[in-house]
């Protein structure tokens, strides 16, 4: 009897733009919580790369992740100001050109409307690269952008999070990546044996060891992962079973 084929595992990667990044003057949130939505949608971020505000660095970036994933988005550099470059770079990668889009400019009219109209650097926003669509943005009226399997968005983590919601249950994507951890005051060297042996014997799940210094003492958290509720549970079985068979206490769910 042949055996099922393992489901498809869905990648995206993730491409965090602006030299404030690079320069530590801003910290960034986003990319937690684009891995964590990606998950839910059954999606697991394969890959992350932050580069500066120059259109070549961008573009490599950009032609590399497209070819290796399944989806890929960016945060940053699709606002107002002279520095703003993701629309004009990823156009060049694709090799369109770049227009105002109807719709966007329509919003962004309406937005600021009481703020004293539609300037030069707010026009901007409406920018991107010919054949888009938008992502609604609620928060601040400037969209996101999308050409495909290419999500343009935001770098500020409140608008980001809005743009990341507008998007959900819209991309294609596997079962959800499930979870479970175990955690104790247990040098993970230890136990390095055991959690290889486990690992081996759950091919649909894999392993994560996390260590920490807590009271004077090191220990580790290790999270199960796997896309089946009944794998998953029969190696944190395993594992529980194998730590307690060697006198290790631990607590589920992780400390």
């Amino acid at each position: 009897m042949v055996s099922p084929a393992p489901p498809r595992i869905w990648t995206a990667a993730l491409i965090v733009i602006g030299d404030e990044i690079l320069s530590g003057r801003t910290h960034d949130k986003n990319i937690a919580q684009v891995a964590s939505w990606l998950q839910v949608q059954g999606i697991r971020l394969a890959e992350v790369r932050v580069v500066a505000d120059v259109a070549a660095r961008i573009i490599a970036a950009l032609d590399a992740l497209r070819a290796e994933n399944d989806y890929v988005f960016t945060t940053g550099g699709i606002g107002p100001t002279h520095d703003d470059i993701t629309v004009d770079a990823v156009a060049e990668a694709l090799g369109v050109p770049v227009v105002i889009h109807p719709q966007a400019r329509a919003i962004l009219e309406r937005y600021y409307a009481d703020k004293g109209g539609l300037n030069e650097g707010r026009l901007r926003m409406a920018r991107v690269p010919e054949g888009a669509e938008l992502i609604p943005n609620r928060m601040s009226g400037a969209p996101g952008i999308r050409l495909g399997n290419l999500f343009l968005m935001a770098g500020v983590p409140h608008i980001t999070a809005g743009m990341l919601d507008a998007l959900t249950g819209q991309l294609e994507g596997g079962a959800p990546l499930l979870s479970e951890t175990l955690g104790g005051f247990i040098p993970e060297s230890e136990v390095a044996d055991l959690l290889r042996t486990v690992e081996r014997a759950h091919e649909q799940c894999q392993i994560g060891s996390y260590p920490f210094f807590r009271e004077g003492r090191v220990g580790a958290n290790f999270v199960i992962r796997s896309t089946d509720a009944g794998e998953l549970a029969a190696c944190v079985d395993s594992l529980s079973a194998g730590l307690a068979e060697a006198g290790w206490d631990f607590t589920p769910g992780g400390i």
